[in-house]
Order: structure tokens, then C-alpha cells, then sequence
């Protein structure tokens, strides 16, 4: 499937759709604006016969909500289809490059961690802006951990679920498009956490209480329309249901200040579970995902659909008529506190659990789409033989019409020793070789014609800052860096790739220092690329059989600079810093 067809195809899909129901609103207000005016007039004519008014009034009401319920259907099906029309009007500028007006996820950029900031993780026209699609704040973070974990156990797990997301386009916009359509106030962890700790204040005889004061204001009201007890005794019983709605006032008003912050969290968490529940997997991945949504006597978005209406229920006590009648008449707030508070005992310790279900799926969607939207790229094959070994390699944030890819084969303990020109690309493949370790572990399909690859864990020495704040220099920051690597590599294998370490200090210090430090890591079995200005470090591979020479070159043509940015065997000998000072006339 082409995803450029298949995008353009579902916008002109449901922007058509949206049209259609725009209409269909128009029409819906229309007949609602006729049947009040219909209702009115009848009242007026049958004025004062009051049993025809009260006949006329229900037929009004009836058929007024009958239209209202169709319109809020219509209107939530042209939102969805809005947000369906938008969801791929985006895709296409993805897919064109313009990409970097989208959540640059910089929350999630730490300089300590092993390599989110040195390979452009995170940030403007960072792999996270251009991958992530999550609509839930939750499912973002999970999201950004993904790519952050290091982790390099189940991988053809992940690529399997990957895989089966990705054949789903029409699905996983779907669950986008319904994550979108409600904006949540409370974040998931702090809805959980007071579900965990609220203290139930009803007493559990109570639930009778409603329907038995229900059942004689609806008699009461019977009598005074139908017989000749006098309007008065409703007025008296009011006052009785008023009276008793206000012993517990105070605690209804906290948890109410609290359902109704927690009530859209709800709402957009069971559309979502309902999407799941209806969907067939077959990747273990996901159907164990699924089946944590299952409950022993009802679907879970079912759980979550009652509680989001017994929550919604209570939220339109800010309605003066429904506070004053609803209570006065048939006790609505202990009533509906009553369920929400049995609801909570019950499900509190679940929530969590179905939650993550949620958030797992919306962040796995991201990956799926991005596997959707890359079909020429490849999903490593995992094997025990050489660390990466991967044909045509290439970074996936540049265009496939300006890239140059590159052919890579390192086995496990060598180590690959880089020079080049200025501005010739080695920068570039130490970030392409990086992300193919970081999708891969990812279970993400790299950007490659073919990809053999042992999992490994990336650690990275690319850029180093001072810290003010710290009171740390560049130098020392560089060093820290560095014996976080050593540290680190003695407990369990890493890649390690380095860009032009030791840079601040002179370049004597600066070449016996690196020679030192590669040397060290040869001597752990170490794995990984050094990328490097300094030549004499290139002499290690005549003194160590694990390391090899590579480079990328640039040629003076005509007065002119030009890189084929190609990855070859052996020492580069051009190096160009003096030649673009004098073009740039800068010396």
C-alpha cells in the first residue's frame, strides 16, 4: 500500500464527510427550532386546560431529545471525521519534510543519558518530532522511553507488533482521531492516584434511600396533576429531599470538584478501550496487551462508559433546575455519589492496569505509522554473528533523493577509527549508525536495504557542555563523559561511538589522549566508531588487529568543494579547513 495514495485517498474520504454531516446538522437545528416553536404555540392555544398542556409538553420534550441525542451523534461523527481529514492532511506534510512545527519533545532530552542528546533524539527536526503521533501525554512519554531504553531483550516482539500495527492504517487513525476529540485536564497518574486514596464518606444503606423518595415525588406529582391534592405537598416534599441532600453537601461539592476533572480522562479512556476490545490481533505483544483489558462479568470500556456517565451525572448538579428539583425530588447527588463511590471501591485498583493498556497502544501507533509510512525500509534480521552487517544504510530523517547510503559490516570487539574532511559526512553516519541501533532495539524497520544485526546497547560521546550552574568545564564535562563509557563497558556490552574526543585540550594532549582511551576500550572488547581529525590515531590498526581504518573524502574541483559522502577503506588525506577560510575570505 502507498501510503502517499492511501493519505490522499482518506482525505478526500472525510473531508467529503464532514461536508455531508455539516448538512446534516443544519437540518437536525432546523426541525429541533421547529418542534420548540410547535411546543410553544400548543401550550398557547390549549392554555389553561392543563392536562393538554402537560400532554403537549411531553410529546415537546420527547421528540426535542430525540432530536438533540441525533444532533450530538451527527456532530460527534463530523468532528471525528475533521479530525480523520486533519490526521491525514498531516501526514502528507510529514511526508514532504514539514515537520517541525510538531512537539519537539525537548522535556525528554537529558544530557546524562547515554544518547539521546548526541544523536538528535529529541528537539527541532529530531527523530521523536518526526515519529511521534501520540494524543495522549502518558502515551508520549512512554513513547520517548521507547526510544531511550536500551533495550535490547524481545526484540522480534516489538517488531512483530509493529508489523500488524502498521497493516492497520485505517485503525490506528481511527484510535488517533478519538485520543484527539477530547482535550483531558487531569493527567492519568493523578486520576489514578485519587482513585487509590479517596475515603468513601455514603453509608451503604443509602442505596435505597433515592428510589424510594423517587417513587413518592413521582406518585406525589401524580396526584396533584390527575387528582385534588393541592400543589402545596409537592412544595413541602421538596423541601424534605432539599433537607436531606444537604447533610452531605460539603463532601458531594470535594468529590464532585474532583469527578469533574477526572471525568473527560474517562470519557476518552473508554472510546479508546472499545476501539481495542473490537480489534483482532494476532501478535503476542499485542493480544497480551488486549487481554489485560478483559473483566470477569462485562468489557472494560463498558466499566469505563458507566462511570464516565455516573460522572457526567453528577456534573450537572451546576445546573440550578437540576440541583434544586433533582435533589428536592429524587435525591440526584447522593444518588449519583453514591454510585461513583461504589464504582471506585470496586474498579480503583484496576484502573491503572487498563490505563497503561491505553497508553501502550497509543504509543506503539507511532510506531506502527512510522513503519506504515517507510514500506522500502527493512526490520533487522536478529542474529549472533556480526553487530550490525546492513546494506544501503541511511539516515531516516534525510530525503531519499539527497541521501547517500552506505554499506556497514562490524563484528563484535572491533573497533572502526574514522577520519575525513570537514563537513564530508562523518558526523552524519556516527547519527545514522546510532539510530539503526536505537530503532532496531526499538523493534522500528531501519532505513536500509538489508539489515543483519546482534542486539547492543548504545552508549555515545558526541557533544559535551560545560555547566556554569555545575561549575564544570568543558574539559572535565568531556572526561565525566568518558568514564561513564569506561564504567560503563565493564559491566555489559555497549557500541560505543565517539566524535572527536578530548577537544578541549591542545592537540599534543589531545592525540596521546585519544590513542590512550581507544587503546582502553580495544583492551575491554570494546565495540564502536571513533570519528577523529587527528591522522596519527589511524596508526592503532598496525598495532591491533580489532581496529580498522575508514574515511570520508572531499575533493577541490574546479575551486569548487565537493563530498560524495561515501564510507571507504583506508586514511583520508584531503582535509579542507584552509581552503574554505580563503573561499569564505575569511584568512
Amino acid at each position: 500500500m502507498n501510503p502517499t495514495e492511501f493519505y490522499n485517498t482518506q482525505l478526500k474520504k472525510h473531508q467529503s464527510g464532514v461536508k455531508t454531516l455539516q448538512k446534516k446538522l443544519l437540518t437536525l437545528s432546523t426541525l429541533r427550532l421547529i418542534v420548540f416553536v410547535l411546543t410553544v404555540l400548543g401550550i398557547y392555544v390549549t392554555y389553561p386546560d392543563f392536562k393538554i398542556i402537560l400532554g403537549v409538553l411531553l410529546v415537546g420534550i420527547i421528540l426535542f431529545v430525540f432530536l438533540l441525542s441525533k444532533y450530538t451523534d451527527a456532530k460527534h461523527q463530523r468532528d471525528l471525521n475533521k479530525a480523520l481529514a486533519d490526521i491525514n492532511e498531516e501526514e502528507l506534510k510529514i511526508a514532504n519534510g514539514d515537520f517541525h512545527h510538531r512537539e519537539k519533545g525537548l522535556e525528554y532530552q537529558n544530557p546524562t543519558h547515554f544518547y539521546s542528546l548526541d544523536i538528535d533524539l529529541f528537539g527541532r527536526g529530531s527523530f521523536f518530532q518526526f515519529i511521534n503521533r501520540t494524543g495522549i501525554k502518558e502515551a508520549t512519554r512512554q513513547l520517548a522511553e521507547a526510544l531511550t531504553a536500551n533495550n535490547t531483550l524481545n526484540i522480534p516482539q516489538r517488531q512483530e507488533a509493529i508489523k500488524e500495527l502498521a497493516s492497520k492504517p485505517e485503525w490506528r487513525q481511527q484510535y488517533s482521531a478519538t485520543a484527539s476529540l477530547i482535550q483531558t485536564e487531569t493527567p492519568a497518574i493523578t486520576t489514578i492516584n485519587w482513585l487509590q486514596s479517596h475515603k468513601a464518606f455514603l453509608p451503604k444503606w443509602l442505596k435505597f434511600l433515592p428510589p424510594v423518595f423517587s417513587l413518592v415525588s413521582i406518585v406525589l406529582f401524580g396526584l396533584v396533576a390527575f387528582s385534588d391534592v393541592q400543589p402545596a405537598y409537592l412544595g413541602y416534599w421538596l423541601l424534605v429531599g432539599l433537607g436531606i441532600s444537604s447533610m452531605y453537601l460539603k463532601k458531594i461539592n470535594q468529590l464532585a470538584f474532583h469527578t469533574s476533572k477526572v471525568k473527560d480522562t474517562f470519557k476518552q479512556y473508554a472510546s479508546l478501550l472499545l476501539l481495542i476490545e473490537n480489534e483482532s490481533f494476532t501478535s503476542e505483544l499485542l493480544q497480551n496487551q488486549q487481554q489485560n483489558t478483559q473483566s470477569d462479568h462485562k468489557k472494560t470500556s463498558e466499566i469505563f462508559a458507566q462511570f464516565s456517565k455516573q460522572l457526567d451525572a453528577l456534573d450537572n448538579r451546576n445546573n440550578m433546575i437540576s440541583a434544586i428539583f433533582g435533589n428536592g425530588l429524587f435525591l440526584f447527588d447522593i444518588k449519583n455519589a453514591y454510585k461513583i463511590e461504589q464504582w471506585m471501591a470496586q474498579y480503583h485498583t484496576k484502573v491503572s492496569d487498563w490505563f497503561d493498556v491505553v497508553t501502550f497502544f497509543d504509543a506503539y501507533n507511532s510506531l506502527g505509522n512510522f513503519a506504515f509510512n517507510h514500506p522500502d525500509y527493512v526490520f533487522p534480521t536478529i542474529n549472533t554473528n556480526h553487530v550490525i552487517d546492513a546494506k544501503q544504510l541511511g539516515h531516516p530523517l534525510l530525503k531519499a533523493d539527497k541521501r547517500v547510503d552506505n554499506d556497514i559490516l562490524i563484528d563484535n570487539e572491533q573497533f572502526f577509527i574514522i577520519t575525513g574532511a570537514n563537513m564530508a559526512g562523518k558526523s552524519t553516519f556516527l547519527r545514522t549508525v546510532s539510530l539503526h541501533i536505537v530503532m532496531a532495539n526499538t523493534g522500528l524497520p531501519v532505513c536500509a536495504t538489508s539489515s543483519s544485526y546482534h542486539p547492543v546497547k548504545l552508549i555515545t560521546s558526541m557533544r559535551t557542555s560545560d555547566s556554569l550552574t555545575d561549575e564544570s568545564s568543558y574539559f572535565f564535562s568531556e572526561l565525566t563523559r568518558l568514564k561513564l563509557i569506561v564504567d560503563a563497558i565493564q559491566n555489559e556490552p555497549y557500541f560505543n561511538i565517539l566524535d572527536e574526543i578530548l577537544k578541549g585540550t591542545n592537540s599534543t594532549d589531545k592525540a596521546i589522549g585519544s590513542r590512550k582511551f581507544v587503546e582502553k576500550l580495544v583492551a575491554s572488547k570494546a565495540t564502536g566508531i571513533i570519528a577523529t581529525h587527528d591522522l596519527s590515531l589511524c596508526d592503532i590498526e598496525a598495532e591491533l588487529p580489532q581496529v580498522s581504518n575508514y574515511y570520508f573524502d572531499a575533493e577541490i574541483i574546479n575551486d569548487e568543494l565537493h563530498f560524495d559522502y561515501k564510507f571507504k577503506t583506508g586514511v583520508c588525506k584531503n582535509m579542507n579547513a584552509s581552503f574554505l577560510l580563503k573561499k569564505m575570505e575569511i584568512v
